[in-house]
């Protein structure tokens, strides 16, 4: 009997070599993944706060050129770093969010409690739809998954940030204040996980 063979029998892909990538973490940033590194058994095993390093140093996005770079730190394939980066939805490998990434709990609770109601507004508002930036490049707005703050619902997540309940008033007010802050919340909830990270680390070893 012939068997049709389904399933690549070769080595995995090689991690890209470094002469063929521009690294372009800081020095704090390297510092930090030596750090970690440390409470880990392997460097495949440090992937998540890795790339968290990374969208904090790429402007609160992992493009191509981020993924490769991690692939390179770890010493994995970019397919590998690419599949984990796609796999969770608060990495950004496919597009650069706005200055403010703006994400709607559209689940159960909030959805009782106006959700969509509250998003039209904010559509409407921005002039933008869902996965959409606007045009000054300071607003991106996502439909998300249960943010575990049910009791305040509706809510909205800003960068490290939960607002809720939230009403048309308050969306009007947030977005006045986000117009008016400095820096990119995008990148401070990177930053705020990879300290929380390096703090549970710290932790773990004294």
């Amino acid at each position: 009997m012939d068997f049709i063979q389904l399933t690549h029998t070769g080595s995995r892909p090689k991690a890209p070599k470094p002469s063929e990538v521009s690294l372009r973490f800081s020095e704090k940033a390297i510092e930090e993944l030596n750090a970690l590194l440390t409470h880990y058994p392997d460097k495949k095993s440090a992937m998540l706060p890795s790339l968290w390093i990374a969208q904090r140093e790429y402007s609160g996005w992992l493009p191509a050129e981020a993924l490769a770079e991690v692939a390179v730190r770890l010493e994995r394939s970019y397919a590998e770093v690419e599949g984990v980066a796609t796999f969770y939805t608060m990495y950004h490998p496919h597009h650069q969010p706005g200055k403010h990434l703006i994400e709607v709990c559209t689940c159960l609770s909030c959805h009782v409690c106006g959700a969509y109601r509250l998003a039209d507004y904010l559509k409407e508002k921005l002039g933008v739809d869902w996965g959409e930036t606007t045009t000054d490049g300071m607003f991106t707005l996502e439909e998300v998954e249960c943010l575990d703050a049910c009791d305040r619902a509706p809510v909205l997540q800003i960068g490290d940030e939960y607002f809720g309940p939230v009403t048309r008033q308050d969306v009007d007010a947030l977005i006045d204040r986000l117009r008016a802050t400095e820096g990119s919340t995008a990148v401070k909830l990177a930053d705020e996980i990879v300290q929380t990270q390096l703090h549970k680390s710290e932790q773990s070893s004294g």
